[in-house]
């Protein structure tokens, strides 16, 4: 019988800063800060408990999202990450972000383009970035980070700068985020 995988993170290394990617008010009493891959099946499902978690506490929290491609296991996490950077730099981050999860099955070149076309972003402009790997730093910046802060699997969370422990399921996560936020 084998022991499950034990992921021991000690706190949030790097603050979080205006250059992150936050969802919700700045001054809200708890963040939510979300390492994670775009081509993680659990960072797909958790994408979605996060909608629904900043549906439910608009006030509550902020979320923020750092990229942490696991690039041995998901061959396109990396593009993908670039992709979404460059969509920030023209003000869609999380039009991307959004897009990016919602269609994790077709993050190859060719859907890839498909998706900045559909939401109205320069595909070859941005293709040409991503070949130069214009976004790389950014993205091998957030890893670092990660790495720092003891991250090793996707999607891993900081609570107020503390790991999150247990589960993410949308109820444990809401009552995470209230405890935290009567803290």
């Amino acid at each position: 019988m084998s022991t499950p995988l034990q992921v021991t993170v000690s706190r949030l290394r790097v603050p979080v800063t205006e250059v992150d990617h936050i969802r919700g008010p700045a001054d809200a009493p708890v963040t939510l800060v979300q390492y994670g891959d775009y081509q993680c099946i659990h960072c797909g499902t958790a994408h979605g408990i996060l909608h629904e978690v900043l549906r439910q506490r608009p006030e509550t929290v902020r979320l923020v999202f750092r990229h942490f491609p696991l690039v041995n296991v998901h061959p396109y996490a990396e593009d993908a990450a670039e992709v979404a950077e460059a969509a920030a730099v023209r003000g869609g981050f999380w039009a991307m972000h959004d897009w990016l999860f919602e269609h994790q099955d077709q993050l190859d070149p060719v859907h890839l383009s498909l998706g900045m076309q559909q939401l109205g972003l320069p595909a070859d402009e941005i293709g040409e970035e991503v070949g130069h790997h214009a976004y790389l730093d950014r993205i091998r910046g957030d890893f670092v980070g990660g790495i720092r802060s003891g991250v090793a699997a996707t999607p891993t969370f900081f609570l107020n700068d503390l790991p999150l422990d247990g589960s993410y399921a949308a109820p444990d996560l809401l009552a995470a985020i209230d405890k935290a936020a009567g803290a």
